[in-house]
């Protein structure tokens, strides 16, 4: 029962909200073209998915969001190990990812056109370059974090420092890289939205700024809407996935879980 009453409060907000904006809606206290009711947008949302726009334009952003965060998810791991592993990688590799995280997505979006031209090469480096960062800071702190006598037991045992990077640091760095993961994979939505909406001729961007032409207010909100969706569903799978790759940890007490 307490299960199904924190769920219900955790709800109950959202429904209300968009209940009290259809009934705004219906009784006409605000115009369709600036804010439609939840209703018209099911109904604009149907239609986009049965004539295929919908579908067509979330696999591109959906593959740009792939392809980048793989490269951005490995890179900043690497990244991450090396600076966490030795000074040396630390003093070439921390100051420019540091000054890269400062740098907004709009201003970083026309110098990769710039360099890379207007195909699908911008996009996905910028998809890169926002996964990179927060892989590599959580790589690095959880690296760092790992208590220094775990790994002399592991010099005392005999083993070697690939085998005490394997068993020791790896495995205690992971709580961090998977909390680095969930923070990339929704900086990554972020950075194709940046991306799309500056320059592209596909993909939800392009038809949100195509939308905002035209003042189709109810394909912008459904674009939206998607977007927050996706961003939803990656957090839920990469919880799933932490959960299952931590099932070592210790289960929090209820007693410092449970909110009032």
């Amino acid at each position: 029962m307490a299960g199904v009453s924190v769920r219900a409060r955790r709800w109950a907000s959202t429904v209300g909200l968009v209940a009290a904006w259809q009934v705004a809606s219906s009784v006409g206290a605000v115009e369709a073209t600036v804010l439609p009711g939840p209703v018209s947008l099911v109904g604009t949302a149907a239609g986009m998915v049965a004539d295929g726009t919908l579908p067509q334009a979330l696999a591109v952003s959906l593959g740009r969001v792939l392809v980048g965060s793989a490269i951005g998810l490995v890179l900043g791991v690497l990244l991450g190990l090396c600076a966490g592993l030795w000074r040396l990688g630390e003093d070439l590799v921390d100051a420019p990812v540091q000054m890269l995280r400062t740098v907004p997505f709009t201003a970083l979006t026309p110098v990769l056109v710039l360099w890379l031209g207007l195909g699908e090469a911008p996009k996905v480096a910028l998809v890169v370059i926002a996964t990179v960062v927060p892989m590599y800071l959580n790589t690095f702190g959880g690296v760092r974090a790992v208590d220094p006598r775990l790994l002399e037991v592991g010099a005392v045992y005999g083993l070697s420092a690939r085998q005490r990077a394997a068993r020791i640091l790896l495995p205690g760095a992971v709580a961090p890289i998977l909390v680095g993961l969930r923070y990339a994979l929704g900086l990554a939505w972020i950075a194709v939205i940046v991306a799309e909406t500056a320059n592209a001729s596909s993909g939800i961007g392009h038809l949100l700024t195509t939308a905002r032409t035209y003042v189709r207010t109810d394909i912008m909100l459904v674009c939206v809407a998607v977007y927050a969706v996706l961003g939803l569903v990656t957090d839920a799978v990469v919880r799933v996935a932490e959960r299952r790759l931590l099932r070592w940890r210790a289960a929090p007490s209820p007693l410092t879980t449970e909110r009032l």
